[in-house]
């Protein structure tokens, strides 16, 4: 999972620097009742097998100053996860597996314990890695809630300044837990997103504030991978979107990048119709007119029935855009109003520019075969051959319900109603110009061969 790889990068980092530490920390506590110069001893004996990776001489020594002076140095919990991986890696009873994931967690249990108030070794971020680790080890087996209940935790204690890892784990938890049971937890994870990307925010703000630009990367990736997630997950509807962003768009009104961004959630959703789409891309248009926010605009006018607006604009992202679905929905949008006028030639030509930048664009197919049903019965001054105007309109249908799947059902109930129109077998019969199974032209704006039957 790419998230899952870019949090295992970024913790590794952090993990380096960290155990680029050498010898015992002259800062922590020391544990009461322990043999000071014992635990310097086992200390400093473990220490070098492990960071070597040898860890079968490292245990001993390791246990030792684990188990009797707990609190001696952090190398106890940074090393310590090695060396219980390593046994963990060794062990082929399930049992016993499942023993030894439990002493990895109360190795972090235990860090925070000794070490979580120190400002380097933060609880928060502790408890990112303990969740981190725990799903690495348990994979299919993971409890979510679990792992959702110990970061709540972090982000209870810590809120805004939360470590960005632990936010963005809180998260994988949250949609891991929606997608396991949608009706139990699909607001929780709305709310889970609302709550992290409003922290994300905070969090940016003060990374720009102090003009941190390796910050304010991290950050802004983490925040877009939890978008991303949320943009394709099942609870993002329109109406959800809605009341999530619109106070939002008016807060940012002047952020373009933000008001992008927003823009291309919506879109990506398909709520190009909504208040807030229409919203954000009349405030990015004045900042900077894009194919993005020239289309919210054509959508606004088209929605209050403005059609010389809507073609301005949509013409306008047209020439702006590099993006062929984009480009797909504007010239179908096209089509749309010239079906509105009765522009029948004008909507074949717009569907047609539609198809050449998505060929699966089934709607256009529907569009297209309304449009010679609707404008091509005039073709032919015989009521007859005026009939084969329906070959055509089936066959555009058929193409629809072959390349898009979404729109099949539509294509099969008007195939249904369009081809009772077909000359019948005695029409065909008695016109010297039909023979079934030959090919027929259409003529005019049409334009189509067809085959009689």
């Amino acid at each position: 999972m790419k998230t899952k790889f870019l949090l295992f990068a970024i913790g590794l980092i952090v993990a380096i620097g960290v155990n680029a530490q050498t010898g015992t920390d002259p800062g922590a506590p020391k544990a009461a009742g322990t043999d000071n110069e014992r635990c310097k001893e086992n200390n400093s004996l473990f220490v070098p097998y492990a960071r070597s990776g040898n860890y079968a001489d490292a245990y001993p020594y390791w246990k030792a100053v684990y188990e009797e002076c707990p609190a001696f140095s952090i190398n106890i919990y940074l090393l310590g996860v090695n060396i219980i991986n390593w046994q963990i890696s060794k062990e082929t009873d399930p049992e016993k597996v499942k023993s030894l994931i439990d002493d990895m967690m109360k190795l972090f249990d235990d860090r925070i314990k000794y070490f979580g108030n120190d400002s380097r070794y933060r609880k928060d971020n502790t408890i990112a890695r303990k969740a981190q680790m725990y799903n690495d080890l348990k994979g299919e087996n993971t409890d979510y809630q679990l792992l959702h209940k110990w970061l709540g935790e972090a982000l209870e204690e810590f809120k805004e300044q939360t470590d960005p890892i632990a936010i963005s784990r809180y998260m994988f938890a949250s949609v891991k837990l929606m997608q396991n049971d949608m009706d139990k937890f699909k607001d929780q994870y709305i709310n889970d997103f609302m709550l992290c990307s409003n922290i994300f925010d905070v969090q940016i703000a003060a990374a720009k504030a102090a003009i941190n630009e390796e910050v304010i990367e991290k950050l802004t990736t983490l925040k877009t991978e939890i978008e991303q997630v949320f943009a394709t997950s099942p609870a993002a509807d329109c109406e959800t979107l809605q009341t999530i962003y619109a106070s939002k768009v008016e807060d940012n009104k002047t952020n373009i990048e933000f008001l992008k961004k927003t823009l291309n959630i919506l879109s990506r959703i398909g709520c190009n119709e909504s208040d807030v789409y229409l919203t954000a891309s009349e405030y990015a248009y004045k900042i900077e007119p894009s194919a993005e926010s020239a289309m919210g605009l054509g959508s606004k006018a088209f929605k209050n029935n403005d059609y010389p607006t809507a073609e301005k604009y949509f013409n306008e992202a047209i020439a702006m855009s590099d993006d062929p679905e984009i480009k797909a929905i504007l010239y179908y949008s096209l089509a749309v109003i010239a079906n509105s006028r009765n522009q029948y030639a004008n909507v074949k030509q717009y569907c047609l520019q539609c198809l050449k930048e998505n060929p699966n664009f089934g709607k256009a197919y529907l569009l297209l075969a309304s449009a010679y049903a609707a404008g091509g019965r005039n073709l032919f001054d015989d009521p007859v051959l005026s009939k084969c105007v329906f070959y055509a309109v089936v066959d555009k249908l058929e193409k629809a319900r072959q390349v898009d799947q979404s729109v099949a059902a539509e294509a099969t109930r008007m195939i249904n109603r369009y081809s009772q129109y077909f000359p019948t077998k005695e029409e065909i019969f008695m016109h010297p110009a039909l023979k079934a199974g030959e090919n027929f032209q259409l003529s005019g704006w049409v334009n189509e061969t067809v085959r009689v039957r």
